[in-house]
């Protein structure tokens, strides 16, 4: 970890006009652009990291350490020239739910219900708006004479509510809403319903897309398994953390939500599969990175089954399993820029958003990507 001096949330900053705040997803899945950018010695190297030379074609390059940035402008179909046959490519499969729910208040004014996750008893867990519509032994009527009743509250603005004349699914049949980030400043239309969706996305559980993950196409991850790549799959839960800026000086003192995850046992069989081969492992996107992180024993073995993973990922942490990084563009300060930073390094990171800045890529959940090679 490194020492408090160098903890500054202040130093993952940056100026965005808001022009760049990608409002709709580009007009063609995948027809987005992508930076490639290698990383150097500031950043903690994995095993089977290549680097791009910037005046060589599009594909792996020997390894070498990378004295000073080198960007790469490219498209996002560019991707599979990037990858080598052995290398191993993971996706989180989560989809996201309905699960912004919009009611009033017995004032007849309008309240904001945002669920979470399930509990076994039948609650849930949930944030929402205005908070003084959400203190417990309140309810908001829904529709269909269901109603959400808050019953106790919890940590970090968090609420457990039941639901009272209906269940959760018919809760968000009748008033349910895809829960676009709050920088998107729109109501979802039915373009978002398929868009805000991965092409692989199998069982609701999010409140966010993993965004890294929009940009594929079925016929993009076929060449890219034509090119010798294994595609592996895990799930995990994005919660609305993503979106929570680091409010603290000091970024350790950040406190991250709690997000489940869970990892199949094939997906284990191909991380050792792609080790011993000397492939690389690529998270597609930083929910895949931590959900991998959390479940590596110290020697970086891949344990199967579900979890639970509070993993603050920073500058100073060594990476066990991930080796490459596919992921879009960040909120300045927050806890997955840091990320980003903890892999690429943070003078890297900044000088990459920089030169995204500069280039006019499009930032956030419908914009463009980057690749850390």
């Amino acid at each position: 970890m490194p020492a408090d001096g160098a903890r500054r949330t202040a130093d993952f900053d940056y100026d965005l006009p808001p022009e760049l705040i990608a409002q709709h997803p580009p007009r063609e899945r995948g027809h987005s652009r992508l930076l490639v950018v290698a990383r150097g010695d500031e950043g903690e190297r994995g095993t089977g990291n290549r680097e791009l030379d910037a005046g060589a074609a599009a594909g792996p390059a020997p390894r070498s350490p990378l004295p000073a940035p080198r960007f790469r402008d490219l498209q996002f179909a560019d991707l599979p020239a990037l990858l080598s046959p052995g290398d191993l490519l993971v996706l989180n499969t989560t989809r996201v739910r309905h699960a912004r729910l919009l009611g009033t208040r017995p004032s007849g004014a309008p309240a904001e219900v945002l669920l979470i996750h399930p509990e076994t008893d039948g609650t849930w867990v949930a944030i929402g708006k205005p908070g003084s519509a959400l203190r417990p032994g309140k309810r908001i009527a829904l529709g269909d004479g269901i109603q959400v009743e808050t019953i106790a509250l919890l940590e970090e603005g968090e609420r457990r509510v039941r639901f009272v004349g209906g269940n959760a699914e018919d809760a968000m049949r009748v008033a349910g809403q895809l829960p676009l980030p709050p920088y998107i400043d729109r109501a979802p239309t039915h373009e978002d319903e398929e868009r805000y969706q991965t092409v692989f996305a199998e069982r609701e559980g999010s409140v966010a897309a993993p965004t890294a993950g929009l940009h594929f196409t079925p016929a993009l991850l076929a060449a890219i398994r034509t090119r010798g790549v294994e595609v592996g799959t895990l799930d995990l839960e994005v919660g609305p953390g993503t979106f929570k800026p680091i409010a603290e000086a000091d970024w350790a003192r950040h406190p991250m939500h709690p997000e489940r995850y869970e990892i199949p046992s094939g997906l284990v069989a191909q991380v050792a599969s792609a080790r011993a081969q000397g492939g690389a492992v690529w998270a597609v996107g930083t929910t895949v990175v931590r959900a991998l992180e959390s479940a590596a024993a110290a020697d970086g073995t891949l344990r199967a089954g579900p979890g639970e993973t509070r993993l603050m990922i920073a500058p100073g942490y060594r990476f066990r399993v991930v080796d490459r990084l596919v992921t879009n563009f960040h909120l300045p300060r927050s806890s997955l820029l840091l990320l980003v930073a903890a892999f690429l390094g943070t003078e890297r990171t900044m000088a990459a958003y920089a030169h995204a800045v500069r280039q006019r890529y499009r930032f956030y959940s419908y914009g463009d990507a980057m690749a850390v090679l």
